[in-house]
């Protein structure tokens, strides 16, 4: 049974000593396995967390109603254009949680840049797995500390912190600069630099007191050896494993103009992990500590400082690539005598040749996401030219290349997208379909009924396209979705075949590929995927669609329904052909990312 550490917290201000303790009991009544399972250190440092309510609460836990059923696309009336401007709406912040758990990568990736290690650690693999929801794997809202992960959080806590202190020269990266000599008083300050950038933000004086004397003078009476040292050493082991390490806490309650204001603490923090993955680093603390981050020019500079480092192309390609799932290349394999274009190393092709796409519209040329969809020139080697059918010398180095506008347009005709999504013999239609729709249009398409028998094989005489039509398409059981959703945009697909090479003819019948499909709630008629995508691509649709899973991935949780103002707003800027860093801007610069509501608070 997971445990909910919210119970070690006693209310929504931040609890005394007295009460935490009280608090701590109470878990160790409920649950003593995991109580006997915790050392003195890590309860410790559970005593010294600045709990300021529950942590990870559920809606029930919080006092307050669910907020109901996620984002609609095709619900409320979208933002006023005019002469390429866009009429800001009023934003409406949904509940949240104020306790975020670091997701594994981000546990990686924050123990690196906070112990000054050269690379991550790698102790998060022997972690118990989180069961991640959502699109993305950083949705900070569904993931609990169970009785497992808590031991992997001290056994690792423990390892790194005797790694780190009895190696001189990793300790002095994490030292203070110009700590005064003292012991004591050099202690004093590591507690105070340290523990600023473990928890993410200032200690107070009374945290900083409690971590000397509880913590620091103990050392060498719990551990042994130089007392500095081991007082050092229960330090960090202490602050690995606290809840303000742990979790992404936002502590401030006070309510302004209907929503509760973020500090710069905590608005760094938001930003850090949303474009690095990781905790701010000096400069983002610095802005932090000077207090401009309530300011939103001091916001949206930093957020552009931090897109034009390279840890912002990692992000946006983990976007992209977990969107429209780059992972499943991997899986693709073909039979060579069937398909002369196919090597064993095409699949790592395609993926590369699907980042350096992206990578050059959003970073090289600032283009909107119209580019990603319209686009007719890719990145190409050996492998990728072949499926293309491009002329010319190619071999292991790609380089751009123009494509036919007729047959290539954007990411959606990409060998990646394509071949994943395909049979080992014939094109995969539905998926294809399913593909779009989910993820390009956010259709609301139910989940299949179970049971659902494979498709047959192609008949000699048939085509791919009536094969599936005859068992999915109008008359069967079938019919509801698949005809009037999935199938029209799978089908617009059937000119590219299982590894994604363009075919005019399919079993010697010509390829049909026309379809109707109803956009912005209105029929678009098409005769190719090429036709298809430009109808797409200038959909509100697709470009609030788009809004909406960057809204998700920046702010780690599923959209609601009062995401729904920003997500049309910034959906009419993607209309604009604004580049694609501009609509990142504008959802980190907008309230939703620098406010909390404060129906959050209502907590028992």
């Amino acid at each position: 049974m997971p445990v909910h550490w919210s119970k070690l917290c006693a209310s929504s201000s931040r609890a005394t000593t007295d009460t935490t303790v009280r608090a701590l009991d109470a878990v160790f009544e409920r649950y003593p396995m995991t109580a006997r399972r915790m050392t003195p250190i890590a309860i410790v440092s559970w005593l010294l967390a600045a709990c300021v309510g529950s942590i990870q609460a559920t809606p029930q836990e919080r006092g307050v109603e669910d907020s109901g059923a996620p984002w609609d696309p095709d619900s409320g009336e979208p933002p006023i254009v005019t002469d390429g401007s866009v009429q800001q709406p009023v934003i409406v912040i949904p509940p949240t949680t104020r306790f975020p758990r670091l997701t594994h990568t981000q546990w990686e990736t924050t123990v690196r840049d906070l112990l000054a290690l050269t690379e991550t650690p790698g102790s998060s693999s022997m972690f118990s797995p989180d069961a991640l929801t959502g699109t993305f794997g950083n949705n900070g809202t569904t993931l609990r500390v169970g009785q497992q992960l808590w031991t992997d959080y001290q056994s690792a806590a423990e390892a790194l912190a005797t790694r780190v202190v009895r190696d001189a020269a990793a300790l002095a990266r994490i030292m203070p600069p110009s700590a005064p000599a003292d012991p004591r008083m050099r202690a004093r300050a590591f507690i105070e630099h340290f523990g600023r950038r473990a928890y993410r933000r200032p200690l107070t004086t009374q945290e900083v007191d409690q971590h000397l004397t509880m913590l620091y003078d103990r050392g060498a009476m719990i551990l042994g050896g130089d007392a500095f040292l081991s007082g050092i050493e229960l330090v960090v082991r202490a602050m690995l494993q606290s809840p303000n390490f742990l979790y992404r806490v936002e502590r401030s309650t006070a309510a302004q103009g209907g929503r509760i204001p973020l500090d710069d603490f905590e608005i760094a923090t938001r930003l850090s992990y949303a474009l690095w993955n990781t905790m701010p680093d000096d400069e983002l603390f610095a802005a932090a500590g000077r207090g401009e981050l309530v300011r939103p020019d001091a916001l949206v500079a930093q957020a552009r400082r931090l897109l034009e480092h390279p840890r912002a192309k990692t992000a946006v390609l983990a976007f992209h690539g977990q969107l429209y799932e780059w992972d499943h290349f991997a899986d693709v394999r073909r039979d060579g005598m069937r398909f002369a274009q196919w090597s064993p190393t095409l699949p790592a092709s395609m993926l590369r040749e699907a980042q350096m796409f992206v990578d050059d519209v959003v970073f090289a040329r600032r283009a909107g996401l119209t580019q990603l969809f319209n686009a007719t020139y890719t990145f190409a080697n050996n492998d990728v030219a072949r499926v293309y059918g491009l002329s010319g010398a190619f071999d292991n180095t790609f380089r751009r290349v123009e494509l036919d506008p007729m047959q290539r347009r954007g990411m959606l005709t990409q060998v990646g997208f394509l071949a994943s999504r395909a049979y080992a013999v014939d094109p995969d239609p539905i998926h294809r379909g399913v593909a779009v729709n989910l993820k390009v249009l956010c259709a609301a398409l139910p989940n299949p009924p179970p049971n659902v028998p494979a498709l047959p094989m192609v008949p000699p005489n048939s085509t791919n396209r009536q094969t599936v039509n005859a068992h999915t398409g109008p008359g069967t059981c079938g019919s509801g979705c698949h005809s009037t959703l999935i199938n029209p945009i799978g089908f617009a697909f059937e000119h590219y075949d299982s590894v994604g090479a363009y075919r005019a003819m399919d079993r010697g019948q010509t390829v049909d590929a026309t379809g109707e499909y109803s956009l912005d709630g209105r029929p678009s008629t098409f005769t190719n995927a090429v036709q298809l995508i430009g109808f797409v691509a200038e959909s509100r649709q697709a470009h609030e669609c788009y809004a909406r899973y960057w809204l998700e991935f920046l702010a780690g949780r599923g959209p609601e329904t009062e995401d729904r103002s920003l997500i049309q707003w910034v959906g009419a800027l993607s209309r604009t052909d604004r580049p694609i860093l501009d609509l990142v801007e504008s959802i980190l610069s907008s309230p939703t990312f620098t406010a909390r509501s404060t129906t959050v608070e209502a907590m028992r």
